[in-house]
């Protein structure tokens, strides 16, 4: 089961969401805004999630030789997250130079129709963009695949499937609680925030990547052993 919430953590990191959060925040009643999109993700994911997990357990796609295929799984997915960190650390200094050559070219560079309807600043227009835009990716189907072969019930499925997508759309769920609890510290907190990620977003991402790596390749070398 932990596979399904890892899974769902990775699917979190999505550049759209990111994108489209940070457009909200700057935009007026962020709030309203970002309520109406995470309705819109929520329906999408998981009305799209249980249909997907009971394919997958109705097709007898999930093979019963889960046990002995999980290292083989882990070992490769932590090396894929070694690999990742270390060609993010290899090229921190390049990707600084095209941000800086990019941020050039931006300024004259149209935003995608997407953020231009964000901008429009209506929650019932966030909720269709939300409803869009949310369809499942390479990690969220890969903790949809994990769901399936837990042989929940049918509530199981929902609950889990429900929590999985709590968990992918938690960058849109914090700022949300953080509104709600500290609305006049929080605009304030943002800011501080991006800017900070400016500058050691590259190192924080390395560093998870390798943990994330490490944990993996040791999760498949303890049950090889055991």
């Amino acid at each position: 089961m932990d596979r399904v919430f890892l899974y769902a953590l990775l699917a979190a990191l999505n550049p759209t969401l990111l994108t489209a959060t940070t457009v909200m925040l700057l935009l007026p009643s962020p709030k309203r805004l970002m309520l109406g999109y995470l309705a819109g993700a929520l329906t999408t994911g998981v009305v799209v999630g249980i249909a997907v997990v009971e394919w997958l357990s109705d097709s007898g796609t999930v093979s019963e030789t889960k046990n002995t295929l999980a290292p083989g799984v882990d070992l490769a997915l932590g090396l894929l997250f070694l690999i990742a960190a270390w060609v993010v650390r290899s090229g921190q200094s390049e990707e600084k130079r095209a941000r800086r050559e990019e941020k050039k070219a931006n300024k004259t560079k149209e935003p995608p129709r997407w953020q231009k309807a964000l901008q429009g600043g209506s929650p019932r227009t966030t909720f269709l963009v939300g409803l869009l835009l949310s369809f499942p990716g390479a990690s969220y189907l890969a903790s949809l695949t994990e769901i399936s072969r837990q042989n929940l019930s049918t509530g199981g499925v929902v609950l889990t499937v429900l929590a999985a997508n709590a968990v992918m759309l938690i960058l849109l769920e914090l700022p949300l609680i953080s509104f709600t609890v500290a609305p006049e510290w929080t605009p304030r907190a943002v800011d501080r925030f991006k800017g900070w990620m400016a500058e050691n977003g590259a190192h924080v991402l390395v560093r998870a990547l390798a943990v994330i790596g490490l944990l993996l390749i040791t999760r498949a070398v303890v049950t090889v052993l055991a």
